[in-house]
């Protein structure tokens, strides 16, 4: 007996030894991360246990609450509500809670609002125009033929002085003969009496005077008076230095007195008419200098001075044409090219920084800008701004915004379409107080839908339903959870069945079937009375 005693004595040592040496080598072997674990699991264990749940809130913000753990129609857990967290609660309707989850999922980042000195330039799309002021018409004054052409091809460079076309005029002939007879007799009547002479003068200065009223060059007349030998032809030449933008002469044509028949424009310098937005033109200031751009020439930066912005408005386009002046040597810029014009915004010369926020983070809704303030972590609140100047990346906030909030400034529009920014902001600045009332008699109001069960929770007593748009809330088609009214009706449906139903709002995003049918079906399933009369 002794020795039995001993040996049962022996193996429970064994067994003791064995099982504490296990435990010292498993908790050698945990990491630090896997006992913290175990700390945290157990410390928030506790923590749960002495603190008492009060209900369970929809993690996208909306105001309905369950007594029981659930999900909502995207599958994301209810969070619990702990007692003595209830005043921590967004205060109003307006505010938006997003889970941590969800904010990860789209990508939500937030920067403060902060003060700063706005720099803003004005960019516009332009185009090159040739200097109205430097455009030359060769027009006869004269009616008469084209005799020959020295430059027959639109586009080819000339210089000043350079002949262009020759032309033959018999009022231009006749005009030459009547001064060479007049200048001839002038030489001849020297002797004769006071009045004669006067009276050939007078014919002579008038027939000078319509040779050079026809544009015919002072060489030509000094040859004219010299020889008295009429020219069939007479020449014209270029007045300027440029290129040949309109020929309209044909070799042999006949052409009418003021009838343009050449056109050459001097482009040493040329315009750029940029096509200013009619918000930005209150920033445009004349004389100012300007940069162009063109994508024939990317690495070079052209500068002009704002020379002129015009009165009138393109209504097509709402948009103030504005010129600038630019040199052009080497002629690089052609007429027609287009251009990426940089005007300076006028007041960038005020260095008073101003509460901004970046562009990015305002929603313009066409009748008032909203931006998502960072209440807490995973809380968001719009507010309406009222906004001042506009800077390259920033804007001015002149109300609504103080300097250090936090604003959302990506995925502020995935916000507004995941939580229902709009009813938030429809609400923003009305008491919350009605909503009790508009609850109670939104439960009365039936709204029927077609949709597809997609599944079944008997627990829970839900159903989830594709369904089709409810013209009478204006849903569109989605997939949501529905409760269902009751027993009863719930085991009238199966996963995969198509149906027509009929649905109350219960309380306030609590959405209560109350009666289905197969669809193509005259058989229908309805809930008692007082299966859906609230909680």
């Amino acid at each position: 007996m002794k020795q039995g005693g001993k040996l049962v004595a022996g193996v429970l040592t064994v067994a003791v030894l064995a099982a504490a040496t296990g435990y010292w080598v498993g908790a050698r072997n945990m990491t630090d991360h896997e006992i913290a674990a175990v700390g945290q699991a157990g410390g928030a264990a506790g923590e749960s246990k002495s603190r008492k749940v009060l209900y369970y809130r929809n993690p996208m913000g909306l105001p309905d609450t369950s007594p029981v753990p659930k999900k909502d129609p995207m599958g994301m857990d209810y969070i619990p509500v702990y007692e003595g967290e209830q005043d921590e609660e967004p205060s109003g309707a307006n505010q938006i809670r997003i889970s941590t989850e969800k904010i990860q999922k789209l990508g939500v980042r937030t920067e403060p609002a902060t003060l700063r000195t706005l720099e803003r330039s004005i960019r516009a799309a332009g185009r090159i125009e040739p200097d109205e002021r430097r455009l030359y018409a060769i027009t006869p004054k004269f009616e008469g033929y084209v005799e020959r052409l020295h430059v027959s091809t639109t586009g080819q460079p000339v210089a000043k002085g350079q002949p262009l076309f020759e032309v033959y005029s018999p009022e231009l002939v006749s005009a030459q003969r009547e001064y060479a007879i007049a200048a001839q007799g002038v030489q001849a009547l020297k002797e004769a009496s006071a009045e004669t002479q006067a009276g050939m003068k007078q014919l002579a200065e008038s027939s000078l005077l319509r040779l050079r009223n026809w544009d015919v060059s002072e060489e030509q007349i000094k040859a004219l008076s010299k020889s008295g030998e009429v020219r069939r032809t007479l020449t014209f030449r270029a007045p300027v230095g440029g290129i040949v933008t309109e020929k309209k002469a044909v070799q042999g044509m006949r052409f009418m007195p003021g009838e343009a028949l050449y056109q050459v424009a001097d482009l040493s310098s040329v315009w750029v008419v940029a096509d200013v937005f009619e918000q930005d033109i209150g920033q445009i200031t004349q004389g100012a200098k300007a940069k162009v751009r063109i994508n024939s020439y990317p690495d070079k930066t052209f500068e002009g001075s704002i020379t002129y912005v015009y009165p009138t408005l393109k209504a097509e386009t709402r948009t103030v044409p504005v010129r600038i002046e630019l040199p052009n040597p080497g002629i690089l810029l052609k007429p027609g090219m287009f251009a990426q014009v940089e005007l300076p915004a006028a007041g960038n010369s005020a260095k008073t920084a101003v509460v901004t926020v970046p562009l990015s983070a305002v929603i313009d809704s066409g009748v008032r800008q909203i931006v998502l303030v960072e209440a807490k972590e995973g809380r968001f609140e719009p507010r309406e701004v009222k906004l001042g100047n506009r800077g390259n990346d920033f804007v001015e906030v002149r109300e609504g915004v103080k300097e250090g909030e936090r604003v959302v400034v990506a995925a502020n529009f995935l916000i507004d379409a995941e939580s229902n920014l709009k009813a938030a902001v429809g609400n923003f600045g009305h008491a919350s107080h009605g909503d009790a009332g508009k609850s109670q008699g939104a439960a009365s109001t039936g709204h029927h839908a077609t949709g597809t069960v997609e599944e079944i929770d008997m627990k829970a007593g839900t159903a989830s339903v594709s369904h089709g748009p409810v013209e009478s809330l204006k849903w569109p088609a989605m997939t949501m959870e529905f409760k269902v009214a009751n027993d009863a009706l719930l085991q009238t449906l199966r996963p995969g069945a198509n149906i027509i139903f009929e649905f109350v709002e219960r309380g306030p995003g609590e959405w209560v079937i109350t009666s289905a049918k197969p669809a193509g079906s005259n058989t229908v399933g309805t809930a008692p009375a007082s299966a859906h009369r609230g909680h």
